[in-house]
């Protein structure tokens, strides 16, 4: 629960701080999110309950301060951002046991591809966007999928690393009388 509520606070900080979680681009979504990455960080660390809850306040934080209709329909502001800490789980849980470096590229891949799929299928079903926005989207879409994979793998890594998974010094001495 404590990881769930410090990425739970980190996506609200990131979707007010300008520019940190929204980056304005010149394309038709209007914005490029990083929004998603703790949701991915969160279930791939620490499995698909604390990313469907730090997915459940990405959603929120985007209902509240939606500009447009889409985002205002509750279904389409959250829906898509709860998935996104179930798809990343699966993907990383597939291939965690053969190569957990491919996993948490593959679980950043997927879990932005969620997001962007399920907001602009349930905004082309619902009538908010219409069928030949998809064209548009699709550079953007892999550019935030492939930028998720490189950011969740490091991420990963890194954290492994800190928690003795990939690197560990060796003591030589007894523990009683080591100076720390």
């Amino acid at each position: 629960m404590a990881t769930a509520g410090v990425l739970a606070g980190l996506t609200i900080l990131m979707a007010y701080i300008p520019f940190v979680g929204y980056i304005p681009l010149p394309t038709p979504a209007g914005a490029a999110t990083t929004e998603h990455l703790p949701v991915i960080v969160g279930s791939v660390l620490e499995g698909p309950l604390v990313g469907m809850i730090t997915g459940f306040f990405f959603g929120l934080t985007s209902f509240l301060r939606a500009g447009s209709p889409l985002f205002k329909d509750p279904l389409i502001a959250f829906l898509p951002r709860i998935l996104i800490g179930l798809t990343s789980w699966l993907a990383f849980a597939a291939l965690q046991r053969t190569n957990r470096t491919a996993a948490s590229a593959l679980a950043g891949a997927i879990g932005s591809a969620t997001n962007t799929v399920f907001v602009l299928g349930l905004g082309f079903l619902r009538g908010y966007l219409p069928w030949g926005f998809i064209v548009l989207i699709i550079p953007q879409a892999v550019v935030e999928a492939i930028a998720a994979a490189i950011v969740i793998t490091l991420i990963v890594r890194s954290y492994e690393a800190v928690r003795g998974r990939l690197a560990r010094a060796r003591e030589t001495r007894p523990r009683d009388t080591l100076p720390y």
